[in-house]
């Protein structure tokens, strides 16, 4: 029997301030809780993405971060990254930085966004429950795509403000 998620709520500069279920988080109740999203970068400077399950509940088959997921309550935000990386795309001993941290919101939910990348050459083998497909992009065949549907707007949201510091 799996528990049900609890994910940490944050007040506007990331100090825990309390905790609630996934679904309390999601039902457009606007609570603010962490994420982290991982921007992976080859060697030639391609981005890597992944193709979201249809059985997401949040923008099911879209192509967006390499790795993105929720922080559980009482886990860091380095633990959550490490975890989320081991887990979407079996990656492990790369080196993270810190880029930004942002408010994304939605109709559905209100996240602190903390945003990390590395340069990855390694084996990567995507999770097939959550990742239907992954690839290293060009930048520039991201910038065609954009605006066209195929990205979560997270992503294009967060690849606009990754541009302007790269």
């Amino acid at each position: 029997m799996q528990t049900e998620e609890i994910f940490p709520l944050v007040d506007e500069i990331g100090n825990v301030v309390g905790k609630a279920s996934r679904k309390e988080c999601h039902s457009g109740s606007k609570l603010l809780h962490p994420v982290v999203h991982l921007q992976l970068f080859n060697s030639k400077g391609e981005l890597y993405l992944q193709k979201r399950s249809e059985k997401k509940d949040i923008q099911p088959g879209k192509w967006d971060t390499a790795v993105g997921g929720h922080i559980d309550y009482g886990e860091s935000v380095e633990e959550a990254l490490m975890r989320e990386s081991r887990e979407e795309l079996g990656i492990e001993g790369f080196i993270p930085e810190l880029l930004f941290r942002y408010i994304f919101e939605s109709e559905i939910e209100r996240e602190m966004v903390n945003t990390y990348r590395t340069v990855f050459d390694g084996k990567i083998c995507p999770d097939q429950d959550e990742i239907v497909k992954g690839r290293y992009w060009k930048i520039t065949e991201i910038e065609n795509y954009l605006g066209k549907g195929i990205f979560t707007p997270n992503f294009e949201n967060e690849f606009r403000m990754m541009k302007n510091i790269l």
